[in-house]
This record gives structure tokens, C-alpha cells and sequence, in this order.
């Protein structure tokens, strides 16, 4: 087993392999770590020119022209900001609606001042997603791709494995396992408060402190397919990321409602007790 980690957009990105030829894995490892600094350059509000910086510093009637990356990410933040009544804002609450995005053009316009954006709950997920697609494309398949162990793609496990082993754990607690995953081309994504008062709720602007961890997960072409809707390549870890986040914040009913439109889409809230939604079950617990 190949292990070959890389520190990026304020994480640690970790893929694991089995491979024939590790010196090809070891390539095929660098050239993905390549596209992920390639995206932090784009997508992190923290890089000075980056895509994201310019964009908040906008004043209204100004534009300013993205990369391929950054537009796609906004593509798919607006289509879980509708899907989930707001929940999810990488704004969080300034005014989202007040950016016109132009896909075919690369630009971005705004209609009002003081519009500030973090990709935080998308872009690592989306640049996990680029991993898979990078290491597909040098054919190392048998992996498990993380990002600080919150945004995870696990593609073909290793020869003789059926899936590879995820667990669901207490936060600040690993040793007290929630809930088991066995996953194969099938992406996890988790959010929760244990690092402090980093999710706000964007409809009141009050930090998040009535639910401790959402976690959503689903096989890879399901959430996938979520992201075409808004006309983004395959990003099923982003996704994930994005509603894990919103799910945080909507009301259970909600949770159930959006699982009942995508079947095969499993999410877990920690609220005291540990609840587990599907297109089935509605809300159970654990």
C-alpha cells in the first residue's frame, strides 16, 4: 500500500494506493498534488490576485473574468444554495444573489458592494474530485482519496477488497465509532464544530452549536450527477462537502425531503443522538 500525503488550502490531502509500480503511483500522486496548489492559487480568498479575491473585492457594476475551476465551483455553490433553501452560502449571507455569473464568458459581475466569498465547504471537495480525475488518468484506480479526513472519494479498493473501510467517529473522539461505511466509487463528505464557531448560519449570522457533525454520503455517479445539474463536471466529493455543510443547519423534515429526491444519498446528523436519513427511512436512530 502507497501512502503520499501534501499540505494544501489549510488541510492535509492524502491519497492512498495500491499499486503494482509504485514509482508510477509516486508520479501519478505528484502530478495530482500539482493540480491541487494549481487550484488553491484560484479558489482561496487567503491568495492575493486569486479568482475568489477578486471577486470580493467587487464594487457593484464591476466585473472581473475567472478561471475554468473557480466558475465551475460557483455553478455548483449556487445550485446547492437553491437546493437547500440558502443553507448553504459561500457568501454567508452577503449577498450571493447579487453575483451574476456568466459561465460561457468566465466572468463574474457584481450587482451590489461588499459580496465576500469562502470556498472552504466546496473547494477541498472539489479539488479531491480533480485528484480522482487526475490519477484516473494516469490509471492508478485502487485508492482512497482524503482531505483532512472530512472530504473523502474512495474509487476501486485494493485487489482481494471488496470496498474500503470509512467509520464514522465522535468528534474529538476516534475511538467511538458512530456508524460504518464499506465504500467503493463513493464519496463521503463531513462537517461539524469541534475546531470552534467556523460555521455560521447565513440566514441570522449565528454560529452553528445545536448539531456537532453532519456527514453525507452516496455512491460517486449519484452525487455526480448532482453537480451536472448545474453544468459542472463530475464533482461528487464537492457535493458532498457542500451539503454536509447546509445539513448543519436544515431542519430535519428538510434533510428528509431533499433525501427522498436523491435516492441512494445517506446523510448522518449528531445532535445528542445520532440520526440517519434516506430516501427509506426518513429520520432513524442510530
Amino acid at each position: 500500500m502507497c501512502r503520499f500525503q501534501h499540505t494544501a488550502m489549510a488541510t492535509v490531502f492524502e491519497i492512498r494506493c495500491s499499486s503494482p509500480d509504485e514509482r508510477l503511483a509516486r508520479q501519478a500522486a505528484r502530478a495530482a498534488f500539482d493540480v491541487v496548489d494549481r487550484l488553491e492559487q484560484q479558489l482561496s480568498r487567503f491568495v492575493e490576485n486569486s479568482d475568489i479575491s477578486r471577486i470580493n473585492h467587487l464594487s457593484a457594476a464591476e466585473s472581473t473574468i475567472v478561471g475554468y475551476d473557480t466558475m465551475q465551483c460557483l455553478q455548483l455553490a449556487r445550485l446547492i444554495h437553491a437546493e437547500t433553501g440558502g443553507a448553504f452560502d459561500v457568501s454567508i449571507g452577503t449577498g450571493f444573489e447579487n453575483l451574476v455569473l456568466v459561465p460561457a464568458e468566465f466572468v463574474v459581475f457584481a450587482h451590489a458592494d461588499n459580496v465576500r466569498l469562502d470556498l472552504g465547504a466546496i473547494g477541498k471537495g472539489y479539488a479531491v474530485d480533480r485528484v480522482a480525475d487526475t490519477l484516473e488518468d494516469w490509471e492508478v484506480n485502487q485508492v482512497l482519496i482524503d482531505a483532512g479526513f472530512s472530504s473523502v472519494l474512495a474509487l476501486e479498493p485494493p485487489s482481494g477488497c471488496e470496498s474500503w473501510p470509512l467509520t464514522l467517529s465522535e468528534p474529538g473522539d476516534t475511538s467511538v465509532v458512530l456508524a460504518r461505511i464499506a465504500a467503493r466509487q463513493r464519496a463521503l463528505g463531513a462537517s461539524g464544530v469541534r475546531k470552534g464557531d467556523h460555521i455560521l448560519n447565513p440566514r441570522d449570522h449565528t454560529p452553528v452549536r445545536t448539531r456537532s457533525a453532519a456527514w453525507v454520503s452516496a455512491p460517486r455517479h449519484v452525487l455526480a450527477d448532482i453537480s451536472r445539474q448545474a453544468g459542472v463536471e463530475g464533482s461528487p466529493t464537492a457535493v458532498a462537502d457542500a451539503l454536509s455543510t447546509a445539513f448543519m443547519i436544515n431542519a430535519v423534515e428538510d434533510i428528509a425531503a431533499y433525501c427522498r429526491r436523491h435516492p441512494e444519498l445517506e446523510v448522518w446528523v449528531l445532535d445528542g443522538a445520532l440520526r440517519h436519513f434516506s430516501a427509506t427511512e426518513g429520520a432513524s436512530p442510530e
